[in-house]
């Protein structure tokens, strides 16, 4: 654990980073979007102007910001420990949950960890299997990974190949964890364009994966447009082994949005991002690139669009969903700049890269998203920070209260409240210091998600954090235990 250990408020301004704004925040705030790649796909460092360099420097010396690799949070959240990366050297992704164990995706293959003192949390085994992002999921004994890389075959032992070849590979890969200290690989399911997210709908003999992919090409075989929907896999509980691909539901029958020149700034729809499901009440929110859709379930090979929104003003990339616990509110993120950015700055203002609130309004066919407000941190960082909305959960915290945990990349995790569609705010934080103040360089929170009293961060460069709030807003939720969490398929917390 780092000694470098700080509990203040921080300051909103930047003084001198807001000043300069710097070039990569106005690349990223001026250009057209296109359908940009998480973190891991994209270089992880980039340069930026020697005015952002000192601008970021001046903002450490005047205490703005936190110095490099300083830990700041609220007074309501500890930080109780961090296990740094271990075997596994690749970018950190996302988290899933399952009894005593944590599951965390990695670029190179995935970690399981032993949390049953969440302050001291074990590494139990870590799997090397290339393939970005790694998105991961697990029920009962299976573990379910996503490839979104073209790879030589589905084999842990493949290499990076172009999509251009044919006999490229991207996909499902489904292991067995019955044994936690020696997962076995047992099945792969090939999709089109790859599996750059998936989405885990379960049922009583089968698991149904929603399988979420973009950027079709002519000159990919595999990957051909106009890629309007997603891959449906079923997995039989019982036979993993037969695994299968069972349908290629179109969601988009008129291609979507259209982007870029019709809506400048705006992602094509050719596909989407990350949906999440709400079993209980058999409806999905779909965020699509250009466009966010709440969809039908009932039928779990079958999903059926029940309504679709877009927002071609300030939000460049839907990137992905969460539900509040009553089911009658959506909140979307921004992806501005693909994850690799540094957009929490004044240059890129407090309505873009940013969630969305939406209300959903009506019964059956006829529920309608409404939009309310947009949640950005105001904690602005440096223009050498990475930083945009990204993935979170809710905390299930009882009263009519919706609160929710959030990662930032190197904005950090924020704790905030829209229990007020209009009026959202934030209530908590926990951040580190930029990675440098020389040089944009990829890092911070992944995913951050509130799991049986505690808040775990998968850090894309620093490893795995370990956070608790003691805030009597979110006292309530310690007395939710779960025996799962996997955060796209989202649970009846009561």
């Amino acid at each position: 654990m780092t000694s470098l250990h700080t509990t203040r408020v921080r300051r909103r301004g930047l003084g001198a980073v807001v000043a300069a704004a710097g070039l990569l925040a106005a690349l990223f705030t001026a250009a057209p979007a296109s359908a940009t790649p998480d973190p891991g796909d994209a270089p992880v460092t980039g340069s930026v102007s020697r005015e952002a360099r000192d601008a970021a420097r001046a903002a450490v010396a005047a205490g703005d910001i936190p110095g490099q690799d300083q830990i700041v949070h609220s007074p309501n959240l500890r930080h109780l420990t961090n296990v740094p990366k271990g075997a596994l050297k690749g970018v950190n992704s996302d988290l899933a949950f399952q009894g005593r164990y944590a599951y965390a995706g990695n670029y190179d293959g995935f970690v399981i960890y032993d949390i049953s003192r969440p302050s001291a949390p074990k590494v139990v085994s870590e799997v090397l299997c290339p393939g970005g992002q790694n998105d991961i999921s697990v029920s009962g004994d299976l573990l379910f990974l996503s490839t979104d890389s073209s790879r030589s075959d589905n084999s842990c032992n493949s290499t990076s190949q172009p999509a251009t070849e044919k006999s490229s590979w991207e996909g499902i890969k489904v292991f067995d964890i019955s044994d936690k200290r020696n997962p076995k690989y047992v099945a792969a399911v090939e999709t089109a364009c790859g599996s750059h997210t998936h989405t885990l709908v379960p049922g009583d003999r089968d698991i149904y994966l929603y399988v979420s992919s973009y950027s079709p090409s002519e000159a990919f075989p595999d990957c051909q447009p106009p890629h309007d929907g997603i891959s449906v896999v079923k997995v039989p509980r019982k036979h993993p082994e037969r695994s299968a691909l069972v349908g290629f539901p179109v969601l988009f029958p008129d291609g979507g949005n259209p982007g870029a020149p019709t809506n400048p700034g705006v992602s094509k729809t050719t596909g989407c991002h990350d949906i999440t499901v709400f079993p209980s009440k058999k409806i999905a929110a779909g965020a699509c690139m250009g466009d966010g859709i709440i969809f039908d379930i009932s039928r779990p090979e079958k999903p059926r669009v029940i309504d679709r929104v877009q927002d071609n003003v300030n939000f460049a990339f839907w990137h992905s969903a969460t539900f509040n616990e009553r089911g009658d509110k959506v909140v979307f993120t921004d992806e501005l700049g693909g994850g690799v950015g540094a957009t929490c700055n004044a240059a890129t203002g407090p309505t873009r890269g940013a969630d969305g609130i939406y209300d959903l309004k009506g019964r059956g066919d006829h529920r309608k998203l409404v939009f309310r407000s947009y949640f950005k941190i105001d904690r602005h960082q440096a223009d050498t920070e990475n930083c945009v909305a990204h993935n979170g959960s809710l905390i299930p915290v009882g009263g009519g209260r919706d609160i929710m945990v959030q990662a930032w990349y190197q904005g950090g995790v924020s704790v905030w409240d829209f229990t007020d569609s209009t009026r959202p705010k934030e209530i908590g934080y926990f951040e580190r210091g930029p990675l440098s103040t020389d040089t944009l360089i990829t890092g911070g929170s992944w995913s951050a998600y509130y799991y049986n009293g505690h808040i775990y961060s998968n850090d894309i460069a620093k490893g795995l954090d370990v956070l608790r709030i003691d805030d009597r807003r979110t006292d309530s939720a310690r007395w939710v235990w779960m025996d799962r969490l996997n955060v796209q398929t989202q649970p009846d917390y009561r």
